[in-house]
């Protein structure tokens, strides 16, 4: 996928281990494989994401049920506050890969969040020249593999399916994530689980650094 690096202002103009023996050469093999599998997986399929929240019913969002046997994106468009976010995914033409099996952790900026940025930069990304931009901004909030919100922690960097990287800020409680630079997101709703990953409402679109 082509990378897609620019700005606020440029946008505006274009818009368990199994086992511990004495054996070392399995015991680096186990090392390796927890420094490598995602905790919230493993987790995952050992009880279920609803387990794991607590939560069987699912997570409320606008008044409706996100429910874990519906994938992300039917979640997704049940939620009215999400609505610019699904029809820009459509646009791109990422439908069918987050409804794919993922699993996929997304951060999705609301309607307002969007509704922050110019107008005139939003209709631009949705012309067919700048398609390759909007699948950047939009894959700049997705990120390959399960995250709740218990897994993100202050100082970490995420790898995003854009290529680059979101950065997390954990304050007082509230998960953050950003570029680095500009203000970050805040996390809204935390751990809309999915069949097919975890979905995570955040107020602010993050846009990609240029570099």
């Amino acid at each position: 996928m082509q990378r897609i690096f620019f700005p606020l202002a440029t946008l505006a103009l274009a818009v368990g281990l199994t086992s511990c023996g004495s054996d070392k050469t399995a015991e680096t093999t186990n090392t390796a494989k927890m420094s490598t599998t995602n905790p919230a997986d493993s987790m995952a399929a050992m009880g279920g994401d609803s387990a794991r929240m607590a939560k069987p019913g699912g997570v409320m969002v606008d008044g409706v049920a996100m429910t874990a046997d519906k994938n992300i994106v039917q979640n997704a468009m049940a939620a009215k506050s999400v609505s610019t976010l699904v029809a820009l995914v459509k646009q791109a033409g990422l439908v069918p890969t987050l409804e794919g099996k993922g699993p996929f952790t997304v951060f999705a900026p609301t309607n307002a969040a969007f509704d922050k940025l110019p107008k005139a930069a939003v209709a631009a990304l949705q012309t067919p020249a700048e398609a390759a931009k909007l699948k950047g901004v939009l894959t700049y909030h997705v990120i390959a593999g399960r995250l709740l919100a218990a897994d993100l922690k202050d100082g970490q960097e995420l790898t995003t399916v854009n290529g680059e990287k979101l950065h997390v800020m954990v304050k007082d409680g509230k998960v953050m994530v950003g570029n680095g630079k500009d203000a970050p997101a805040t996390v809204q709703i935390a751990d809309v689980v999915s069949s097919n990953g975890v979905t995570h409402v955040i107020d602010t679109v993050v846009l990609p650094l240029a570099k």
